[in-house]
């Protein structure tokens, strides 16, 4: 572990100052800053001191920020596409102007190393970008009609308030990646980030707040809500005025969420569970196998729903494999994620590390042996712990479970069928690669008979989605689709429209009326 720097409170405050973050913020926005509600005290899993302090919205003044966020949407989606791609486009300017306070400040309060914390910024310029270029792509399509001297057509409406429900791993980028796509679709955004993560929420806000000033739009468009998901989430899962709820979260909150929004019949993305694994064939190249494996499973400390959970090694390289990949585990620099040295910096909390840990025992009475690793280790803030790997004979019941932590379980298989058998042999259906120089193999893998998850790669891991094709997943997974492709089309409402310019009237399906 390296010594944690002394220069921390006049890091925080220079951090935090430059984002126009406060010691005391309050929690709520729509064009006004309000808060009256609980105060909650932001500590940073570094070394557990606070950061700052955040006073949440209460039932009454959400209901107040949802009102004016709703009432900016009737300007907002009549202002055309490719102006509302202008202001996407400075928002992301902007974001390049703040990216490397951004990034400090995720790194502070969620733990992730600054360089992924960089990272995360980056993603969201990079769908700013994509979001710019969309505005001038929603495109319908002409239908030749039945019917002479008629046209058939589909059309793309802007949908209304899209409520944003975050998690705290990505606590900026899944944001982001809504709110580009939302706003250039013509819909406004009501962001409900993680109570554990509220303050790089805050600094976004404003940073947003600032562009839609300057272009002389509502700031409301942008608008804000922190507090308990029980309380605040559930507010905006059950009123109608929100059109769709994008979460991202826990397959029981998914669960929730989707009963809640559906008994209203609202829209909902649901990005949930993953439980990542990753097929070495016999004919991997070890090389990129071993590394790509090791980011997968130790990236921001084993906390992505992409993390790689699962290794299905090909058993003619199982030992060379595992040598391999054991001694890059032993060498793991640990500590501060502020120090470019380290590799894994801490969990995001004490609950997190408690999780880890009874899964680990709980693989051990399940059967499985401890190869390395998942020690708590003894740093201020307690959230540190060295990275695991768990060798296990097929999908034990607690390998099909979604540990959000550093633990890789280690298996291996006889022939491509069964390893694919194994891939597809849990709940959550989000990410899955193979390593592999056969062709077949890795067809296969992407066939119909192959990897049953939304994301399936070939010579990569299964962390690092780009923003350019569309992110979600199947089964568990809860089969939302944000970001790139035509994920788009979840932020607007389709309209199929018939133009008759024929001078008669002439009825669908022949019918013939007889007046």
């Amino acid at each position: 572990m390296n010594d944690i720097n002394e220069s921390w409170g006049w890091v925080v405050s220079q951090v935090l100052n430059s984002l126009g973050v406060f010691e005391t913020n309050p929690g709520g926005f729509s064009g006004e800053w309000a808060g009256s509600g609980k105060a909650q005290r932001v500590v940073s899993p570094i070394h557990g001191e606070v950061l700052a302090t955040v006073v949440n919205v209460t039932p009454q003044e959400f209901d107040g920020i949802l009102v004016k966020c709703h009432q900016a949407f009737a300007s907002w989606k009549l202002v055309p596409a490719p102006k509302r791609g202008e202001v996407v486009k400075e928002i992301g300017d902007a974001l390049r102007r703040n990216k490397a306070a951004l990034a400090e400040l995720i790194t502070l309060e969620m733990g992730k190393t600054l360089r992924e914390g960089l990272g995360e910024v980056q993603e969201m310029i990079d769908i700013c970008d994509l979001a710019v270029g969309l505005s001038r792509q929603l495109y319908g399509l002409t239908m030749p009609s039945e019917r002479r001297m008629h046209r058939l057509q589909e059309q793309w409406h802007p949908l209304g308030v899209v409520g944003v429900i975050t998690a705290f791993n990505f606590p900026v980028a899944v944001w982001s990646w809504n709110t580009a796509l939302a706003l250039v679709c013509g819909d406004t955004v009501l962001w409900k980030p993680s109570s554990r993560t509220p303050l790089t929420a805050i600094a976004c806000t404003k940073i947003a707040e600032k562009v839609l000033l300057e272009f002389g739009f509502d700031p409301a468009i942008c608008s804000l809500a922190i507090g308990k998901g029980s309380d605040i989430g559930d507010l905006i899962n059950t009123d109608p005025r929100v059109a769709l709820v994008s979460y991202t979260g826990s397959v029981p909150g998914g669960r929730h969420v989707g009963k809640l929004v559906q008994e209203r019949f609202g829209r909902h993305i649901l990005e949930l569970g993953g439980n990542g694994a990753v097929i070495v064939s016999d004919k991997a190249d070890l090389d990129i196998a071993v590394p790509s494996i090791y980011f997968g499973a130790i990236g921001t400390s084993g906390q992505r729903c992409t993390t790689t959970r699962r290794i299905i090694v090909h058993e003619s390289i199982a030992e060379a494999f595992k040598t391999r990949l054991l001694e890059l585990y032993s060498r793991t620099a640990i500590g501060d994620p502020r120090d470019g040295k380290n590799l894994m910096g801490p969990l995001v909390d004490a609950v997190a590390v408690n999780t880890m840990l009874d899964a680990i025992e709980t693989v051990k009475a399940q059967g499985g042996k401890i190869l390395c690793g998942g020690e708590k280790l003894p740093a201020a803030g307690a959230c540190y712990v060295t990275p695991c790997i768990a060798e296990v004979i097929g999908n034990l019941p607690i390998v099909k479970e979604e540990t959000f932590a550093p633990l890789l379980y280690f298996m291996t298989y006889k022939t491509i069928e069964e390893a694919i058998a194994l891939q597809n042999g849990v709940p959550q259906g989000l990410s899955s690669a193979i390593i592999t120089n056969d062709q077949r193999e890795s067809e296969l893998f992407l066939s119909a008979a192959g990897s049953d998850c939304g994301i399936a790669n070939v010579n990569t891991g299964t962390s690092g989605a780009e923003i350019g094709g569309a992110f979600g997943g199947e089964k568990e997974t809860g089969g939302g689709r944000e970001s790139g492709s035509d994920a788009w089309k979840a932020y607007m409402r389709r309209q199929t429209s018939v133009i008759n310019f024929s001078g008669q009237v002439e009825l669908a399906q022949g019918i013939i009326l007889e007046l």
